[in-house]
């Protein structure tokens, strides 16, 4: 069984905001099938530290206006990989390097990816100066 319609509302709302604050390569990956515990994977990436953080902080802020309050949290403090879990949707803001060393795209590739609006994609690493 797919994604709900409403971890998928709440990705795309996290999405909307990641990118709003130049989050690169964002992506939604629907794990549905392979975990019992939540919907969607959403990955994104900053730049550094304070960014990771403000991504997060925006986040939150917008899935609080819809109703989704966080279950955890980890990782804020160091800024490197923060998990947010919404129950429906997990939130991973990743620190651009440790973006490619943990790979977890790759680690989820039999997962289907939800399609994004185009605003809420992110940018392209080779977008940012």
């Amino acid at each position: 069984m797919p994604a709900t319609e409403r971890a998928v509302e709440l990705a795309i709302a996290a999405a909307r905001a990641a990118s709003d604050i130049k989050a690169e390569e964002i992506i939604a990956l629907d794990v549905s099938e392979q975990l019992v515990l939540t919907d969607v994977f959403l990955i994104a990436s900053g730049t550094n530290e304070r960014q990771v953080g403000a991504i997060v902080d925006a986040v939150e802020e917008a899935l609080h206006k819809l109703g989704a309050k966080p279950v955890r949290r980890e990782g804020k403090s160091a800024g490197r990989w923060v998990l947010v879990d919404f129950g429906d949707v997990v939130v991973h803001v990743q620190h651009s390097e440790d973006r490619v060393y943990y790979a977890l795209e790759r680690l989820w590739k039999d997962c289907p990816v939800i399609e994004l609006p185009e605003d809420a994609r992110g940018t392209e690493p080779s977008d940012v100066a």
